[in-house]
């Protein structure tokens, strides 16, 4: 819709003109049941700096039925684009608009579900980035804050909760009314309404004076899951430690954590209704690295009450405000609060979140942590790798540079001076300077306002000997993608050199020297005349953002020892660093296979275990050699089986390769286990076989066509719920035959009417990579209809489309090809046109790395 597409411009010509006060709303939910649309009143109070001008106020919405400016009643026509125009505003100014607002299935605005267990209906909002417009008129943008105060009319015997405390709610009959509180001054984006009969366990925090309610929600139908008392010590985690760090208390009056179905992110930091996919509510057993990933999340969201709800970017070039600190802020709190059981958060960070901020920033769409952003659609494909996690890292290198406590004495300063407002880089910098004492202008810019990434070798001579000559990290800035925009550019980078000995089998650290580099070499002459250690790691503690490579002797060593790292991080970095080699081609596919079989049986870290089983299985489905890869695959196969055999009864290692065997099965013999394991004639001291691993061994089945629709159908059966419906979908779109493809295409691109969750279960279990040439036919098809997808549907929609159904399974010249004949004649808009070529730029790199395996 045209008039969807907010600029940053006409952002700031409204900011300049007008100063929000508050909006009452009045949302009528007494038709959720039955769908459809609803009843939305919006009074909002304003300012305008200039009387007589005019502007607009946004909205999304079938039918606008009144609009009401200081007392004179506008033309219906007035809403056009998505948009409503005021024209001829008085100083101060009243405007009413009354709506017929939809629900949605997209995860997008009020999401409307209803759940198979029960029939019941729930609720929920999601609003970022631009859709509160969706629920009611809005000024659609970050710097406009008000304040919000919410009345609504729901079914009784439903839970309603919003960003301030819920309210008993007055009347009878069939219905209820809620009306809360006014919210503090905050930004659109971040106010929420959930609803629905939800049930929910309540607890709070207690520290002197200070007394915050908690509360933890589902549906009933997961309730038996629901382990609310490990949500709330983690939440309280976070609370001890980042009102000590920030020195700022906890600025809403209430904390609820909300657990929703399809639920488009991982969490969304609504001021104090923070919703999370409720996916993080485990219905079968999971290995320790979901239940950190969890709290991981739980603490990101925390963290956001302070960087982004209390404090807010400007505008969305600013999003690093957010995010980068938010994830930043809860690596580190896992890392130092007392009680962690997650310490080792900095490995799980290493070996996660920088491999993706690393393969991000390799894509033609790379761009700077504070990016450019011109219009609301830039910034919705910008929650990305770099502003996450490459974000992060550099506020890790930050943080290193200036020492820990003048960059939190520098984050209290901010808060104090910026609370309830909006800010720019330079507003947070400024800060930062003055407790540090550093000129940060310099870091600034070629850390968050340039793109690309580094790349850091050693360079060393050795005596006859044993000694260590000379020593120098050598730095280079590879040429950014072709279509990146900018340059390539050296960094300052603050490392630290760790050395380090076999001793009883073990690789142990014996010394470590910290140093700053800068420029295409520094001398190392600290390592002059000593003995070469066995392993000479760089960027050793993962202080900076650069990807790291080893001299020859040392990656012999790691080679043979990956595994025997006394320490969990220098394990990760070079597990890390060895699959970034393979993604750039200078490791074959096959050499990443032996690494990961000689290193992953003594791999402690479930984690680290996890995620290279999730890269081997990638590594051999596009970057092996097509005249290998099926040897390849069978070697993995053949060990995934017997690693399930040998991991101790009952530990995640055992669920780790049995969910990997489950994805990796091809001979007779293992999809015969496969099959033994789902009807019980097969057992295995200590693995559980519970719902979820039940649905990973069907979905193999299905697709090497071991298991037809009868079985997806006793299945579902057994578990007819909202997840087995969607792993039903993604059984139904796996099975190996040109009927199953197309109709699970046309149900994805010929209709819009699957919800944003059996949607994504369709494209997962259409895009099987062993399915290759069933799946040839539908490269045309895919460029015939991804414009029109990108124009007719949700954002939220659109994306899962263009990038789960993109031919990443066919790595050939001739997808390239074809890519780039679409490109050169669709005319896509930036934001269509970046989704595709990131989608080319994996098949480019695939290709590259086929070559350096063959």
């Amino acid at each position: 819709m045209p008039g969807t597409n907010l600029t940053r411009e006409e952002a700031r010509t409204r900011a300049a003109l007008l100063a929000v006060d508050a909006y009452e709303i009045e949302l009528d939910l007494s038709s959720a049941r039955e769908g459809g649309t609803f009843r939305s009143t919006t009074v909002v109070r304003f300012k305008a700096a200039e009387p007589g001008a005019s502007t607009f106020i946004d909205l999304v919405a079938p039918a606008v039925t009144e609009i009401v400016l200081n007392g004179r009643a506008l033309p219906l026509e007035n809403f056009a684009d998505s948009r409503v125009a005021l024209p001829g505003l008085a100083a101060e100014n009243e405007l009413r608009v009354v709506a017929d607002c939809a629900y949605t299935n997209t995860g997008e605005g009020l999401h409307r579900f209803v759940d198979p267990a029960d029939g019941e209906t729930y609720l929920y909002t999601q609003f970022e980035v631009p859709d509160a417009r969706r629920v009611f008129a809005s000024f659609e943008q970050p710097d406009l804050k008000a304040t919000f105060a919410f009345t609504v009319t729901a079914p009784a015997g439903w839970v309603v909760v919003s960003n301030s405390p819920t309210p008993e709610p007055a009347g009878d009959g069939d219905t209820r009314v809620w009306t809360f509180e006014p919210t503090p001054r905050m930004s659109t984006y971040i106010t929420a309404l959930i609803a629905g009969p939800y049930v929910g366990v309540f607890d709070s925090y207690d520290n002197g004076a200070q007394h915050v309610p908690f509360g933890v929600y589902c549906r009933p139908s997961l309730r038996e899951h629901l382990d609310a008392d490990a949500i709330f010590a983690v939440t309280r985690q976070g609370f001890d430690y980042f009102q000590e760090k920030f020195d700022f208390p906890y600025p809403f009056a209430k904390y609820d954590q909300l657990f929703v179905p399809e639920f488009n992110a991982g969490a969304m930091e609504n001021a104090g209704a923070v919703t999370f996919r409720d996916q993080y509510v485990f219905r079968s057993k999971v290995t320790d690295a979901s239940y950190e990933a969890r709290a991981a999340t739980i603490l990101h969201e925390l963290a956001h009450m302070w960087f982004g709800d209390l404090v807010t970017m400007e505008w969305w070039n600013d999003l690093w405000l957010n995010e980068s600190f938010a994830t930043f802020a809860e690596v580190v709190c896992q890392a130092e609060a007392p009680g962690s059981k997650w310490p080792h958060s900095w490995t799980t960070f290493a070996n996660q979140m920088k491999t993706w901020a690393y393969r991000q920033d390799q894509l033609p769409s790379t761009h700077p942590i504070m990016a450019e952003i011109n219009d609301l659609e830039d910034v919705q494909v910008n929650f990305d790798g770099i502003t996450y996690a490459k974000g992060a890292s550099v506020l890790k290198q930050l943080v290193a540079y200036v020492g820990q406590d003048a960059f939190f004495q520098g984050v209290r300063a901010y808060f104090k001076r910026h609370a309830w407002g909006n800010t720019r880089l330079a507003d947070l910098l400024g800060a930062l300077e003055e407790a540090s004492g550093r000129d940060l202008r310099t870091w600034s810019r070629a850390w968050l306002e340039t793109a690309g990434i580094n790349v850091l070798r050693p360079e060393l001579t050795v005596a006859a000997d044993g000694t260590i000559e000379s020593f120098a990290v050598l730095q280079e800035a590879p040429a950014l993608p072709a279509g990146a925009r900018g340059e390539a550019v050296l960094r300052p980078h603050r490392i630290a050199v760790g050395l380090y000995e076999l001793t009883d089998g073990k690789l142990v650290r014996t010394d470590r020297i910290e140093l700053d580099v800068d420029g295409g070499r520094t001398e190392v002459p600290q390592l002059a005349g000593r003995a070469r250690p066995a392993v000479l790691l760089l960027n050793d503690d993962d202080l900076s953002y650069a990807k790291v490579r080893l001299d020859a002797d040392s990656l012999a060593v790691v080679t043979e020892h990956l595994g025997d790292f006394a320490d969990s991080l220098p394990r990760a970095l070079c597990w890390a660093s060895a699959w970034d080699m393979t993604r750039d081609g200078e490791l074959a596919t096959r050499d990443y296979l032996s690494l990961a079989l000689s290193g992953l049986p003594r791999e402690s870290d479930i984690g680290v275990v996890q995620s290279v089983q999730r890269q081997v299985k990638l590594a051999l489905e596009l970057y092996a050699d097509p005249a290998w890869r099926e040897s390849g695959l069978e070697r993995w196969a053949a060990a995934a089986e017997s690693s399930l055999r040998a991991a101790p009864a009952g530990s995640d290692h055992q669920l780790a390769w049995a969910r990997t065997l489950a994805g990796a099965a091809r001979t007779d013999g293992q999809l015969a286990l496969l099959a033994g394991l789902l009807d019980g004639s097969v057992e295995i001291e200590g693995l559980a076989v519970d719902t979820e691993l039940r649905w990973s061994l069907l979905t193999r089945l299905v697709a090497t066509g071991r298991a037809d629709e009868a079985a997806i159908d006793a299945e579902l059966a057994s578990d007819n719920t909202s997840s087995g419906q969607e792993h039903a979908a993604t059984c139904r779109a796996a099975r190996p035959t040109a009927g199953a493809k197309a109709e699970a295409w046309a149900s994805v691109v010929d209709s819009d009417t699957l919800t944003n969750y059996v949607q994504e279960a369709v494209i997962a279990g259409f895009q099987q990579a062993d399915q290759r040439e069933l799946l040839a036919a539908y490269t045309e098809k895919y460029f015939a209809s991804v414009k029109q997808v990108w124009e007719t549907r949700s954002h939220e929609i659109s994306q899962q489309i263009i990038g789960g159904l993109y031919p990443s399974y066919a790595v050939s010249q001739a997808t390239l090809d074809a890519t780039d004949a679409w490109l050169a004649a669709a005319d896509p808009s930036p934001a269509l046109r970046r989704q595709v070529v990131e989608a080319r730029a994996g098949v480019e790199r695939a290709l590259k790395a086929q070559a350096a395996d063959r």
